[in-house]
């Protein structure tokens, strides 16, 4: 990924509020605020977003957004204005979240929370290309019938659900027998 796409997924997902950035309640930005306090063109605004490695950045005329992943604190969006700009969807198959083993014992215990995030990020398939990061140990199969809440399908592909109950975490998989290199739904 870019310096570029870092400065914008990391604007849009997590410091506009602190940096005085005008957005909606769905994440929405001007172009033009966004390129000014990047000191950025719209010629390189335009790249990154096409090179973004995870297809964060979602571009509807004159404005920019980041698809999901935004912060809960020192952000303007709110996750009923997220919920209501994406998809719902009723997945039948396990969802996938992937997670480091030091906090397995605690997530089977308490389920899956979005700690300083709006959400929690699932992915529809082991080998899905949405939600990939370094340092993964575990898959968590989530059964989706056990959730009790409405899933969201952000533009990029990505699930999302407030919260995960214990009870709904069905399967837990070694990373490495799944050759993920690497997954997570974070």
């Amino acid at each position: 990924m870019s310096q570029a796409s870092r400065q914008l997924s990391r604007l849009l997902r997590h410091t506009a509020g602190v940096r005085g950035l005008a957005m909606t309640a769905d994440g929405w930005a001007l172009i033009e605020d966004v390129c000014e306090l990047l000191q950025m063109d719209r010629t390189a605004l335009a790249a990154a977003v096409e090179h973004n490695d995870k297809a964060r950045l979602q571009v509807d005329g004159d404005r920019i957004r980041a698809c999901q992943g935004h912060s809960v604190e020192g952000m303007p969006v709110t996750r009923e204005a997220l919920e209501n700009s994406w998809q719902q969807v009723t997945p039948t198959e396990l969802l996938w979240h992937g997670t480091n083993l030091a906090a397995l014992d605690f997530i089977l215990a308490a389920g899956l929370h979005p700690g300083r995030r709006t959400h929690v990020h699932l992915a529809p398939t082991q080998n899905s290309p949405v939600g990939r990061r370094s340092r993964v140990e575990v898959l968590l199969g989530i059964d989706p019938a056990r959730l009790g809440q409405p899933v969201f399908e952000a533009p990029n592909g990505v699930l999302l659900v407030r919260s995960v109950p214990a009870v709904a975490i069905s399967q837990v998989l070694k990373a490495d027998a799944v050759h993920w290199g690497g997954w997570s739904g974070r």
